[in-house]
């Protein structure tokens, strides 16, 4: 659980933890994901080996052991919906996370608050895949805190890195070559071929947005829920047409559409209002009721 997800970090005094400084922990471990393989990166032999006990409020940062304080509504509130608008627009073959714990370097072992990586296990490490994007969300925490995050999680592998800036209203992703957060434009779109489509930068800081982007994010997955309601709209459009033309057919014809004919008219399917119709068109009269 990270720090940076929480008002406030506590160092905590490490003199003797009752657990191994280093434990070993299967399926936590993770690789290189950067976007050229030839690149010939190896993981480095620390991978799977954890400092910190998982499941826990611990983290370190450059072997300062950290309390992960619980969340003020600022920063809980916006990290929910980063989970929200990134898990659904996860692209197939990827997989998201919420506070995953990453061992990003020798003396660093924390989590960020979501992430997305390659689903499955990586062949070089027999473990899972390090992530490739990854948010963080920031209200307390220092500058300092958060570019030492940064530049660990940027050597150890991990491909992009955007901050949520809660306090600025401003989101920024994390460069290397400048060594420093710049500002992305709220009106632009992040693209990444972890996810299914661009997300759109304000959804990240403006919960109307990450609505819509959730919804375009499910037609783009082909999300059967959306496609039958779409089904059932267009069904219902026709359903509707249908009944005005008919009644306009009444009007015309000068049938008078009494309850009776106006409750058998609402009792009809799309096929009945096609024939009710048809009738009309042809014998210019109202159906005659079937005799016994």
């Amino acid at each position: 659980m990270s720090p940076h997800a929480y008002a406030t970090m506590v160092p905590i005094q490490d003199p003797a933890p009752s657990y191994p400084r280093r434990i070993h922990a299967p399926g936590a471990g993770s690789s290189t994901m950067r976007s050229d393989r030839s690149s010939g990166f190896v993981p480095p032999p620390y991978r799977d080996e954890r400092l910190v006990e998982p499941e826990t409020r611990e983290e370190m940062v450059r072997g300062r052991r950290i309390y992960a304080a619980p969340a003020k509504p600022e920063h809980a509130d916006r990290h929910i919906e980063v989970d929200r608008v990134i898990g659904t627009h996860t692209a197939p073959g990827y997989i998201g996370s919420s506070d995953l714990l990453t061992r990003a370097g020798p003396r660093s072992d924390f989590a960020t608050d979501t992430c997305v990586r390659r689903a499955g296990i990586d062949p070089r490490t027999d473990s899972r895949y390090l992530e490739e994007l990854a948010f963080e969300v920031v209200n307390e925490q220092s500058m300092r805190h958060m570019i030492e995050r940064a530049e660990d999680l940027t050597a150890c592998g991990v491909r992009r890195l955007i901050a949520i800036f809660v306090k600025k209203g401003e989101v920024c992703e994390w460069s290397g070559d400048e060594g420093r957060w710049v500002p992305l434009a709220l009106d632009g779109m992040l693209h990444d071929p972890t996810l299914v489509r661009p997300v759109p930068i304000r959804a990240l800081l403006d919960t109307a947005e990450a609505d819509d982007a959730v919804v375009r994010a499910l037609e783009a997955k082909g999300n059967r829920r959306l496609a039958e309601l779409r089904t059932e709209l267009r069904t219902e459009l026709r359903t509707e047409g249908l009944t005005r033309a008919i009644q306009t057919a009444c009007t015309l014809l000068g049938i008078p559409l009494d309850s009776t004919r106006r409750q058998h008219l609402a009792g009809l399917d799309h096929a009945g209002l096609e024939a009710l119709l048809g009738v009309l068109e042809h014998e210019r009269r109202w159906p005659r009721a079937p005799g016994p």
